[in-house]
């Protein structure tokens, strides 16, 4: 009874919505508000109909089983629409999940070397073109923010903004320690080499979300180094901002232009605050999140890459792939939606469904 007050509840705020809507008496913000508030509730009512239209139909074929002409063809009906019940049902429910506000932005990336040292740094870069090309799969666009490479052609640090419809969504799951087993190029003895790197993901924010005073800022402003020659900026383009309040630091050289740089560290810096304020609002996510993230120590991992075998495991869910090379060249629809069904059951327990 309570499950079909919601679902009432939910119909009629539709409609109401839609009412307001077509009436041509509000305008702006509101508009755009209630249109916002309209549209997340669109696949919802969906389910809803599609769920209820269900239902009816097998009280119709179960009504036509006392009737001789029609029994068989009942029978089959009902048949049919009982294999379909559960997966509606099933859908109903996800659709009926609290929502994470963040889930349809867009994301940056961040991924540095941690434990390893050369090998580390090799993996980060091949992990960050793999990430690239998951995006380039879906259609999205992949910008780089920040990429400095080591002396090996390494990764030191890269940072890209990933910009499409529910970025976040997928790709919240691969903030944490990615561990990498492999017999570097380096290695004449053949031996395996353990290593480290972290990766965060962070949705990306709107000036209307974080507040950042100019007064709370320090600008500091450098060369930007490089591999020498002509790569080495002769101005002072590199930006550095320290929010002096949190002590959150960003630092951003790719750009020759110093307001490119500046531009481009104020949106990772309002990025982080925002995730900050998310962790702030919920404390037992801010808690997984930092024990993904961790310190980057080896024995701190949510997935290991382990090349000899050609597997890819992921720690959280116990999921072992053996298609590494694909995982690789960018395919981790399998491990995210492994990871977003888990948290769906999870959602799902503690909704009482």
């Amino acid at each position: 009874m309570v499950f079909d007050e919601r679902l009432e509840r939910i119909v009629a705020r539709s409609e109401e919505l839609q009412a307001i809507m077509a009436s041509g008496e509000i305008a702006g913000d509101e508009f755009t508000r209630l249109s916002r508030e309209y549209a997340e509730l669109e696949p919802v009512v969906a389910s809803i109909q599609a769920w209820r239209e269900a239902e009816k139909q097998k009280q119709d074929a179960q009504a036509l089983l006392s009737d001789p002409e029609m029994k068989e063809l009942a029978q089959s009906e009902l048949s049919e629409i009982e294999d379909q019940i559960p997966e509606l049902e099933h859908n109903l429910k996800i659709a009926l999940l609290p929502k994470d506000a963040a889930d349809e932005r867009s994301a940056i990336l961040e991924i540095r070397p941690a434990a390893g040292g050369d090998e580390a740094g090799l993996f980060a870069a091949e992990l960050f073109d793999a990430y690239r090309r998951f995006a380039e799969n879906h259609g999205w666009r992949f910008e780089v923010m920040e990429y400095s490479e080591n002396e090996v052609a390494g990764l030191k640090e890269g940072m890209a903004t990933i910009s499409g419809r529910s970025v976040f969504a997928q790709l919240k799951y691969e903030s944490g320690v990615h561990r990498v087993q492999r017999v570097p190029a380096t290695e004449s003895q053949g031996r395996i080499h353990t290593s480290t790197v972290t990766v965060a993901v962070l949705p990306e924010a709107e000036e209307v979300d974080v507040t950042i005073n100019d007064d709370d800022l320090r600008i500091d402003v450098y060369r930007a180094s490089g591999a020498g020659g002509q790569h080495v900026n002769k101005t002072e383009s590199a930006v550095r901002i320290t929010h002096m309040p949190t002590g959150l630091v960003v630092a951003m050289q790719e750009e020759k232009s110093q307001h490119k740089n500046k531009a481009k560290a104020l949106k990772i810096l309002r990025a982080r605050l925002y995730e900050q304020q998310r962790a702030a609002a919920h404390e037992s996510r801010a808690a997984d999140r930092r024990s993904q993230v961790g310190t980057g120590d080896r024995s701190e991992r949510i997935r290991t890459y382990n090349f000899p075998q050609g597997r890819v495991t992921d720690h959280r869910i116990n999921l072992t792939l053996y298609k590494i090379d694909r995982i690789m060249a960018g395919d981790f629809v399998e491990i995210i939606d492994a990871l977003t069904r888990e948290e769906q059951t999870a959602l799902l327990a503690a909704e009482g469904f």
